[in-house]
């Protein structure tokens, strides 16, 4: 790993300049931020643009529980595009610049340059969690009841933790295929198979997806079991790691 920390320096200073950390964390503000106001009216926007058509419909009252499932929903949505976003061209790109080829014929291993891309994708959208998470407990406390602060940063955790594997996935593709575009058509046929594979109940406990069961109980105040968080965490932390390992492995291999 010789030459890590000079990359990983590298790699965040790239990502403030070129506004990829400002921008992913500006789009998590704004779900941190729309996820309890969308929760808290949206029956009151339905009600007013249905009218009279909704005839005797009772639309439930929003809680807090609402809120969690909103920001949980949204961060999956555009927290997984943007850990592929950010995943696709880490690798292919520098390969196509003719980057990598220049660093690496410096004293810096390819792990270190694997290790240092990955780091920093996973703390910028590591981040972004936070900022999403703390705005949308704020927020909910507001419209609705301050819930439980530790409840949701165990909620932020497996959030995080659900976009790395997304983030290894495409990260893989791109150290690869050395193409942009394979990695991200990689990454987003992924998210849809595992996506599918999640509602089968003997496996969705397995996959990423299966971190929503037990973050929606703990955030919303319900009972879970150790086993419920132990399962989901584990196959993930297994998949991101062994994502790692065959990218380096393809990665040393390659010629550049």
């Amino acid at each position: 790993m010789a030459g890590f920390a000079i990359l990983l320096r590298k790699e965040w200073l790239e990502s403030w300049r070129t506004y990829r950390l400002l921008v992913v964390a500006a789009l998590f503000l704004f779900v941190g931020i729309s996820s309890p106001l969308l929760a808290r009216y949206l029956p009151e926007i339905l009600k007013a643009a249905g009218g009279d058509q909704l005839g005797i419909v009772q639309l439930p009252t929003p809680t807090s529980a609402d809120a969690v499932a909103q920001l949980w929903k949204n961060l999956a949505q555009f927290g997984a595009f943007a850990a592929i976003l950010l995943a696709m061209g880490s690798v292919a790109g520098e390969k196509d610049r003719g980057t990598a080829a220049f660093i690496l014929s410096k004293p810096a291993t390819r792990g270190a340059f694997l290790g240092a891309k990955f780091l920093t994708m996973a703390l910028v959208l590591g981040l972004a969690t936070a900022i999403a998470v703390v705005t949308g407990w704020v927020y909910t406390a507001i419209l609705f009841a301050p819930p439980s602060a530790g409840a949701w940063v165990l909620m932020g955790v497996l959030a995080w933790l659900g976009l790395v594997a997304w983030a290894a996935i495409t990260f893989l593709a791109s150290a690869v295929t050395g193409s942009t575009a394979a990695a991200a058509g990689v990454g987003f046929l992924a998210l849809l198979v595992l996506s599918l594979l999640a509602a089968i109940p003997a496996l969705g406990a397995y996959l990423p997806s299966g971190l929503a069961t037990p973050a929606l109980a703990v955030a919303g105040g319900g009972p879970v079991e150790a086993l419920d968080v132990i399962k989901p965490v584990v196959a993930t932390v297994t998949l991101v790691f062994a994502a790692l390992a065959i990218a380096l492995w393809s990665f040393r291999r390659q010629e550049l």
